[in-house]
């Protein structure tokens, strides 16, 4: 048995080592058989090797379409995230950036339910929407956050300050911090289980985060 693995490799070395052998016997490439995996007959070197091409270029066609498929997604999340932006700077700014961040993430980003909560601020915001119901453990959970949170709905106290908690089954909850000290939570809810995965990328979601909390930032005490 190793004198038949050498020679073969012998055979397989030879091959490589003389290019030209192929080209000096060409009626072998019709003569050789190879078994096809695609038909199971008997085929010709000719046959079988356009058919490992064949295969390579629908992998790579596979690859491109997959790459294309993503392209077209990070453009489309970027064009919203720009709208987004937009909305920010057309705000009036105070307590009303709150609402504006919010609504304008729910219209560009098509969420079904968007809202926020803030803490520490300046006194004069005390009894806004954005402050109430916050508890300590709901602080300390935004503190220990060190990304965005995707995934199922764990009956988290975020997501009842959503206007309808019951229909959420998927959310987003991004942490909001300033010099390493954080001041809210923006919370994100869907009604399907595979909207928002703990297996999607985060890197838009990070940078809506860092976004909300510059713009939320004059809120603060």
């Amino acid at each position: 048995m190793t004198t038949d693995v050498l020679d073969a490799n012998a055979v397989a070395q030879y091959l490589i080592d003389h290019p030209q052998f192929f080209e000096e016997h060409a009626g072998l490439l019709g003569e050789v058989k190879l078994s096809s995996p695609l038909t199971g007959r008997a085929v010709s070197l000719q046959e079988r090797q356009m058919e490992v091409m064949r295969d390579k270029y629908r992998v790579l066609e596979l690859r491109l379409a997959e790459l294309t498929r993503r392209a077209e997604e990070n453009h489309a999340i970027a064009n919203r995230f720009h709208a987004w932006n937009q909305a920010l700077l057309s705000s009036k700014g105070g307590a009303a950036m709150a609402r504006d961040l919010v609504d304008a993430l729910r219209t560009e980003f098509m969420v079904p339910q968007v809202t926020l909560r803030l803490w520490d601020l300046a006194p004069e915001h005390d009894g806004n929407w954005f402050t109430s119901g916050v508890s300590s453990d709901a602080r300390l959970f935004a503190a220990s956050l060190r990304a965005p949170y995707c995934g199922l709905n764990n009956d988290f106290e975020a997501v009842r300050w959503l206007d309808d908690p019951a229909a959420v089954r998927s959310t987003v909850l991004m942490p909001l911090a300033l010099e390493g000290k954080t001041f809210g939570l923006l919370v994100l809810g869907a009604p399907n289980d595979d909207r928002f995965t703990a297996t999607m990328a985060t890197d838009f979601l990070v940078h809506i985060a860092a976004t909300a909390s510059t713009a939320l930032a004059p809120l603060r005490g």
